[in-house]
């Protein structure tokens, strides 16, 4: 009985703190091989992305880490997923398993027997879109699709009051405004309320190439609104780890 009290109060907590702002998913698939990267990709191309459109999800992006096959352990795929609603998560699994192309589209991803997993695991990362910027936004990007490089950041606090600071620094301090101004071209900011790493926020900048990013970063570190908000003294210490991840999106990505 406990139990179900404490699920039905995190749901209802979500939810209450997503309300009038999107929700976020970010699944990354950990494959170990080639045979397991070909079947998610059928998968994700094929099955799972037009039934995430059928459901009203109409922009899935789609990513894989930019560096060396041979410099890496294990290959990994990173689906980012944009909910108007927590509801709207919660209701995806239900409309999927009702969805009768999706289980034909994606019978061999689906069906995959017990010793020939199509993926070594699957990490979930929810988040809610901040307060200053609610809603996903989709980059302006004219370059080719294996040109663009796509920057994951990911900011832990060394406690949950450092986190909110911030999180705050963001949006009340305009930190969001900086990179708006400066044409980062940002496709969601957010709060991290499920994952691995917490308390944490993440966020998600874009750009025609490397030249483009380092250009845009160089510009951020000289302009001279962040040499003031970075040196006040209410925003000191509030970042302990700082994961900069570089993706590029897969062909089929929705952007």
């Amino acid at each position: 009985m406990k139990t179900k009290v404490l699920l039905l109060f995190t749901a209802c907590s979500l939810a209450l703190l997503a309300h009038g702002r999107d929700f976020y998913q970010l699944k990354i698939y950990h494959l170990k091989t080639h045979q397991q990267s070909q079947q998610l990709e059928d998968f994700l191309q094929n099955a799972y992305l037009p039934a995430l459109h059928r459901a009203g999800i109409s922009k899935v992006g789609v990513f894989k880490p930019i560096a060396a096959p041979e410099t890496e352990s294990e290959q990994l795929v990173y689906v980012f997923i944009p909910y108007t609603s927590y509801d709207q998560f919660a209701a995806l699994e239900d409309a999927l398993q009702r969805d009768k192309m999706f289980k034909t589209d994606g019978e061999v991803y689906l069906n995959a027997s017990y010793d020939r997993p199509p993926y070594d695991r699957i990490e979930t990362i929810l988040l809610n879109a901040f307060v200053d910027s609610p809603h996903v936004q989709l980059p302006d990007l004219t370059s080719p699709k294996s040109d663009r490089v796509y920057e994951l950041r990911s900011y832990e606090g060394p406690t949950e009051a450092y986190y909110r600071n911030k999180v705050e620094m963001f949006n009340k301090g305009d930190e969001i405004g900086l990179f708006k101004r400066l044409g980062f071209n940002a496709v969601f900011y957010g709060e991290v309320v499920a994952g691995s790493r917490m308390p944490n926020l993440m966020y998600l900048t874009t750009f025609e190439n490397k030249q483009s990013r380092d250009e845009h970063w160089e510009a951020f570190g000289k302009d001279a609104y962040w040499k003031e908000l970075s040196a006040r003294p209410e925003y000191q210490h509030n970042v302990s780890r700082n994961q900069q991840i570089f993706l590029y999106p897969a062909e089929y990505s929705d952007f």
